[in-house]
């Protein structure tokens, strides 16, 4: 089994922004015709407590955390390009640091989503950042990023460690 977790923050006000990215994808995913032996699931938590929601999952289902994979923003990657990993990345993410310390590991999968396309003469903070909209020019790029990606996820079945 596969069980992939898409980080963002609940809540209607959260929906279009950076820091949600990982939810956006996992919309997308529940659009699709998934196999059996993939669940997705959005914390119901805020970004930065999603280690105890990512636990419980894991330990409900039992999982092998080579097959988990958390999908979610990454200021370290450029707007418009994303990497899936195993143990890696990124140096400073709230969000993560959490699930890594409930999990007491840091190896799983991650999905990261480049979400920096700040200005060079004028980078707001990243915690700032995170919680603006994409734009609507980001947004039609990020329709394609969120479609390979949910692609990638899906088919490919050689990511593993």
């Amino acid at each position: 089994m596969k069980l992939i977790i898409g980080l963002g923050n609940p809540g209607e006000a959260y929906k279009n922004t950076r820091h949600s990215v990982g939810y956006m994808v996992v919309d997308e995913l529940n659009k699709s015709k998934l196999p059996k032996d993939i669940v997705v699931k959005k914390p119901d938590t805020f970004m930065n407590d999603s280690g105890t929601f990512v636990k419980k999952m894991v330990d409900q289902y039992k999982l092998d955390l080579n097959n988990l994979y958390i999908i979610h923003d990454d200021l370290d990657i450029p707007f418009g390009k994303w990497k899936i990993q195993f143990g890696h990345g990124p140096k400073d993410h709230n969000g993560i640091i959490d699930i890594e310390e409930k999990l007491g590991t840091k190896d799983f999968w991650r999905v990261r989503i480049g979400i920096d396309n700040r200005p060079l003469d004028n980078k707001p903070m990243g915690e700032v950042y995170t919680l603006e909209d994409f734009t609507e020019e980001e947004r039609k790029v990020l329709e394609n990023i969120i479609k390979e990606v949910c692609h990638e996820l899906i088919t490919n079945k050689q990511i593993s460690k």
